[in-house]
Order: structure tokens, then C-alpha cells, then sequence
């Protein structure tokens, strides 16, 4: 059981703005609303690294470039190239999305040389990695397979999905996720997350952060909640 203010929800959320046709405006918009609310992290295209890198310089948020995103089918090298020119223009997390068709093809070696050498590239420059998983388009023993090379290898989270393909995060597949690899990977939720009740149940199925582009929604409801309770935090049963 853990207690959450405001301000501690707020920073498990990953502020999203994916859109191909996102502006420079709506980079902006989204850094500035990551700083009203103490977001943990901005999350965006490699391309609007270095933009939302300096919109967000002197704070304690983060830029998160997600890489060959959102099918995840480059090689491995061209992932390499992508995720240190991201933190050479001023990222300072990355997710990247997994080669599905090798996973399907059962090549377990490929997806954790690959896991292997972009955590590297982030743990040299000090900067956490997570690996989306992309779960609408795997089975569950896919999942499992995927996490425990995970355990292994040692990224800082693994992720459900995009929020692009087919569906999104689920509770079960983050409960599956957090009880494969236990405390040696954080888990990710993202995709489909909206509300702040389904908020809730991804931290109380294992999540430690939240990719949403719905977290202003979130944060003003969980707000209007403890107002109407007379309370200034929240208990949830998240296992810690």
C-alpha cells in the first residue's frame, strides 16, 4: 500500500504527444502543460528532441524520445544511430519498440542482442530505458519470454504498447509483466489509459509510470476526488 498526493501521481506520467502532425506549437503547449502539472517526462518523436529539450531546460522533466516508433521494424543498428542522436539533441529517456517479427520468429538471441545494446547506449550516457513491448500483437507466453530477457538484460521499464496498434495496456498484461520480472524492471503502462479509474488499476496491477496523453483529465479528476473526500492524498494498493 502506498500514498500518492497530487504531485507524486503527477509524476508518474509520461505527457504524450506522438501525432505525425504535431507542431512546434503543440511541442510547446505540451512542455509548458509538463510544467504546470510536474509530469515526469514529455514524451514525443525522436525529431522533437532537441525542441522540447530546450523548452524544458532547468526543470526536472524529462525528454523522452521514442525510437523507431511506432512499428519498431528497423534494424538494430539504425535503432543505435537513432537513440544517440536523440540524447546527442537533449533526450534524457528513451523507449524503443521491439523487432516483432523476430520475436514471432522466436529469435530470443535477436531481441536481447538488440535490448542489450540500446540499454547500454542509455546506461553509458546515465539515462533510463524502456522497451514497449507492443502487446496488442503478442501472445501471452510472447509477453512473458520478452520480459524475462528483460530481467536479464536490465532496461528501467518495460512497456506495454504504443498506443498505436490495435488496443492498448491492460491490467492483465501488466500484472503479467510486474510479476515476470519483480523488482529488477519497473513496468509501463501506456495506451488507452484515460481515466483516472483506469489510472488507478494500472498502478494497482504493477505500473510505476503511465504513458497517457490524457493526464491533465487524470490529474483534475483525482484532484476534484480527494477535494470531495476533504483528503490531500490517496491510498493504493500498488504491492509496495
Amino acid at each position: 500500500m502506498s500514498v500518492y498526493t497530487i504531485d507524486k501521481f503527477a509524476r508518474l506520467i509520461d505527457h504524450t504527444n506522438l501525432h505525425a502532425d504535431a507542431t512546434r506549437e503543440d511541442m510547446q503547449k505540451l512542455c509548458a502543460e509538463a510544467k504546470e502539472y510536474h509530469f515526469k517526462m514529455v514524451a514525443v518523436n525522436q525529431v522533437q528532441s532537441q525542441l522540447c529539450a530546450h523548452e524544458l531546460a532547468g526543470t526536472d522533466i524529462d525528454t523522452g524520445a521514442a525510437i523507431a516508433f511506432p512499428l519498431g521494424q528497423t534494424t538494430i543498428e539504425a535503432k543505435e544511430f537513432e537513440t544517440q542522436n536523440a540524447i546527442d539533441n537533449g533526450a534524457n529517456e528513451i523507449d524503443y519498440v521491439i523487432n516483432i517479427t523476430e520475436l514471432k520468429a522466436k529469435n530470443y538471441d535477436y531481441i536481447e542482442d538488440e535490448m542489450r545494446r540500446l540499454t547500454k547506449i542509455c546506461h553509458d550516457a546515465e539515462i533510463p530505458i524502456k522497451v514497449i513491448f507492443e502487446n496488442p500483437y503478442l501472445t501471452k507466453d510472447e509477453i512473458k519470454q520478452v520480459a524475462l530477457i528483460a530481467k536479464r538484460v536490465g532496461p528501467d521499464f518495460i512497456k506495454t504498447a504504443t498506443g498505436f496498434g490495435p488496443s492498448g495496456a491492460t491490467v492483465d498484461d501488466v500484472r503479467l509483466m510486474k510479476q515476470t520480472v519483480g523488482d529488477q524492471v519497473k513496468v509501463k503502462a501506456a495506451g488507452g489509459i484515460r481515466n483516472s479509474d483506469d489510472f488507478l488499476a494500472m498502478i494497482e496491477a504493477g505500473a510505476e509510470r503511465i504513458g497517457t496523453s490524457s493526464g491533465i483529465k487524470i490529474i483534475n479528476a483525482l484532484k476534484k476526488r480527494m477535494q470531495a473526500d476533504g483528503v490531500d492524498t490517496i491510498s493504493v494498493d500498488d504491492g509496495r
